[in-house]
């Protein structure tokens, strides 16, 4: 086996790879209305959805252990990666790292890179195939990692929250202002920044004006988009996300689309109606 991909679950998996021996997903750990759930892709999105509206705080998550990324790479594997979520964000950047470092005491010679996304959901799924591409065209890997970093470092995340329950549940906004929020029906834009953190872009009264606004953002915002890849995660809204995909590609001609359902760690983030773009 030329290559491993080890992918902690702020991502997904698609169909195309689960079960290949390429890709492993390493699960967080999600803890909602007190019960442990290891987020390893079994969950349907709606239950999921559902068990979040039901707990009066915010669920709370746990990165994976070093051991359980040194677990999964491969000593068959010629080059082993990980793909982490942003490093601001959650502290399995920091776990993938050690695992590297364990890993490379007891295999001295193997080649491990771990790749901080700097962002997550379709954001980790579009580095998985950027390594992916590199790999199959047969680059060694100082340049496969050489050319995968200045992709992230390119690469702009957007969303749009419908739900702001999780932000107020975890104390990022207050009761008054998610009150206010809900009544005039105020919608955040956010995007990643460069460092992968969180910033609010915009705003708009209604999703739909918010996804209008969002797009032009996108646009504005993406300098050659016809080579670039257009990845959208959404949770619990297909249409939705449906909307943004055919609104986006009326304006820009892009390499490829990917649209993919949040996983469980970005459906407690992006909530219900919540859509995420990465181009």
């Amino acid at each position: 086996m030329k290559y491993r991909i080890a992918l902690d679950s702020g991502g997904e998996l698609t169909k195309e790879q689960i079960g290949r021996e390429e890709f492993r997903l390493v699960p967080l750990t999600l803890i909602v209305n007190g019960v442990e759930i290891i987020d390893d892709g079994h969950m349907p999105q709606k239950e999921l959805v559902d068990r979040i509206a039901q707990d009066p705080v915010c669920p709370k998550t746990a990165c994976p252990s070093p051991e359980a990324f040194m677990n999964a790479f491969s000593e068959d594997a010629e080059h082993n990666y990980a793909v982490t979520l942003s490093g601001e964000l959650s502290g399995s950047y920091q776990s993938a790292l050690l695992a590297k470092s364990l890993y490379l005491e007891e295999h001295p010679n193997a080649k491990v890179h771990i790749f901080n996304s700097t962002s997550a959901s379709v954001g980790e799924d579009l580095t998985v195939r950027k390594i992916t591409e590199l790999e199959e065209a047969g680059l060694p890997f100082e340049r496969i990692v050489e050319e995968t970093e200045k992709y992230i470092r390119e690469k702009n995340t957007f969303f749009v929250l419908d739900n702001l329950e999780t932000l107020r549940k975890n104390g990022r906004l207050s009761g008054m202002k998610a009150l206010a929020a809900a009544v005039l029906k105020i919608k955040p834009i956010c995007y990643g920044t460069i460092d992968g953190a969180i910033a609010q872009l915009d705003q708009a009264r209604g999703m739909g004006k918010a996804i209008v606004k969002m797009v032009g953002h996108i646009v504005e915002r993406t300098p050659n988009p016809e080579s670039r890849v257009l990845g959208i995660s959404y949770c619990n809204c297909p249409d939705r996300a449906e909307i943004v995909r055919d609104e986006l590609l009326k304006r820009m001609r892009v390499k490829d689309v990917v649209v993919l359902p949040t996983g469980g760690l970005s459906t407690i983030y992006a909530n219900d109606g919540g859509v995420i773009v990465v181009i």
